[in-house]
């Protein structure tokens, strides 16, 4: 059974080839390390193979984790990454507690982001979470709603917004994958168009890697091939 610190490796030469063969520098590829359902041990393991950004989706886990990884290893400033739907209620500690929040999708979380945002702490970074697919199931604003969102958020003081991410409907045709992902990216380009600055899309998770990062994504979130299975009776 291999080791995360392998599996993290094996990760990051897959995001270079394929980088490469999209003919894009791979520096432009960031991976986040998805981290939910797993313990304090397994980030530790990933933070000493060189891995320094980790995204989580449930909040009680999640803060429990930062306190538990922080106390056993202050030496490595890792950046937390929130990647889950988000509820009215729980926004100060996500304010308080993370570097990014890549699933805004109204107005309202946004303002409370925001108002809530430590002074002292840098702009909280935000991506708007776009339902690409239209799946009733999923979060997210509809593309056609993207930009009057973006333009609310982009007003509000301690918040940056950074770009779009997306979950798209699952499907095993790479050619599906990447136009999902295609849209996206047309999305953002349409909203820097109307002039707002944006340099991320998060996209991409361990099975879409290679369509995400042929379409032009700059952040994937992998967590299975790095962690692997996930228990989620844990």
């Amino acid at each position: 059974m291999s080791s995360i610190s392998d599996n993290l490796q094996a990760v990051l030469a897959h995001i270079h080839a394929y980088a490469l063969e999209s003919g894009r520098d791979p520096s432009q590829v960031e991976l986040l390390a998805v981290s939910k359902t797993f313990g304090a041990e397994a980030v530790l393991q990933a933070a000493a193979a060189g891995q320094r950004r980790f995204g989580e989706n449930y909040l009680q886990e999640a803060l429990d984790k930062i306190q538990a990884v922080q106390a056993m290893a202050p030496q490595w400033p890792l950046e937390w990454h929130f990647i889950g739907p988000i509820q009215s209620n729980k926004t100060r500690p996500i304010a308080e507690h993370f570097a990014w929040v890549h699933s805004v999708d109204r107005e309202k979380i946004a303002r409370r982001l925001s108002e809530q945002r430590p002074d002292h702490l840098p702009a909280l970074n935000i991506c708007l979470q776009v339902n690409i697919s239209g799946e009733e199931s999923k979060s997210g604003v509809l593309p056609a709603e993207a930009l009057d969102l973006a333009q609310q958020i982009a007003c509000l003081p301690r918040l940056s917004l950074r770009g779009l991410m997306a979950v798209p409907e699952a499907s095993d045709d790479q050619q599906q994958q990447r136009l999902a992902f295609r849209q996206l990216k047309e999305l953002s380009q349409s909203i820097q168009a109307a002039g707002i600055a944006l340099d991320t899309l998060s996209m991409g998770m361990s099975s879409d890697l290679h369509a995400a990062i042929a379409e032009g994504s700059t952040m994937v979130r992998v967590g299975t091939a790095i962690f692997g299975s996930r228990n989620y009776a844990r």
